[in-house]
């Protein structure tokens, strides 16, 4: 089945297909909801009407216990950035992911609660995917680094800052992936799933992912908020996947990665004839 993608504007036309240029940008097919409305502070109060009830129709009532605010860090909006789209084609080999990779982030007490332990620090940027793409998280301060954390990677965030996500393409071929943030989809914003389409990366190639798509030409980037201010939370008012960055990759059908290195390792320097019997 062929579908259709987003590609970035920074593109060339050849033909009626898009080719993804040298531009770190996003590509994909799909647009989120409106951003969610978030209360604001200075609004008036309002008071209900109250009917008094008789003193015999009275019962006791016992108040709701507060709702315990959770700590740590989640991903918020932040600021409009500018990220047009276009289209392209890409089939899947598989209905399903090749692979399936995650990071998890919180902030540094967080982390220290989790029992992350500092001294297994490394890059910002490392290879995932069966070695087809390098991907990590980066601010305007860097990559942040990776600490590993129950067999997995962990990065510590600091609230109040925006991120992104970078995926480089080391394969030979052009790759979909498709990307999720708090468990939902960084592009429609609902729930995150991998039968959703995703972002294709040319070989050689970098993917600069920053933010929920709001429209055809830009982004809400990605900021480290409180858990309650997080955008799971105030567009769905769910907090249960907070703290966990996904990547599902597919490869393209007929365009295996690795394809043609595959064949030339199994190349023979003297492909030996059959024996032949000489004759008379």
């Amino acid at each position: 089945m062929r579908v259709k993608h987003f590609i970035p504007s920074c593109v060339m036309i050849l033909g009626f297909s898009w080719l993804l240029s040298s531009c770190s940008s996003e590509v994909r097919h799909a647009l989120p909801s409106a951003a969610p409305a978030i209360p604001s502070t200075e609004e008036s109060e309002w008071f209900p009407v109250v009917k008094e009830v008789p003193r015999t129709q009275q019962k006791a009532s016992v108040a709701p216990a507060p709702k315990k605010e959770r700590t740590g860090i989640a991903t918020g909006f932040g600021r409009e950035v500018e990220s047009a789209l276009g289209y392209s084609d890409f089939t899947r080999t598989s209905g399903q992911p090749k692979y399936l990779t995650t990071i998890r982030y919180n902030d540094s007490e967080g982390a220290k609660a989790m029992g992350v332990d500092r001294s297994t620090k490394g890059k910002g940027l490392q290879k995932a995917a069966g070695g087809l793409i390098e991907w990590g998280m980066s601010g305007s301060w860097g990559t942040l680094g990776n600490y590993w954390w129950r067999g997995g990677r962990f990065v510590i965030g600091k609230k109040g800052r925006e991120y992104q996500l970078k995926i480089k393409n080391i394969s030979q071929a052009r790759l979909e992936v498709v990307l999720s943030v708090d468990g939902l989809d960084v592009i429609d914003g609902e729930a995150a799933s991998t039968k959703k389409r995703g972002y294709l990366i040319n070989p050689g190639k970098t993917l600069v992912v920053k933010g929920f798509r709001t429209s055809h030409d830009a982004v809400a980037s990605f900021k480290f908020s409180s858990v309650s201010r997080s955008y799971a939370n105030l567009r769905h008012g769910s907090t249960r996947n907070i703290g966990v960055v996904g990547l599902a990759l597919f490869t393209e059908k007929g365009r295996e990665p690795w394809a043609e290195s595959s064949h030339r390792g199994v190349a023979r320097a003297f492909a030996e004839a059959p024996n032949v019997r000489a004759r008379d």
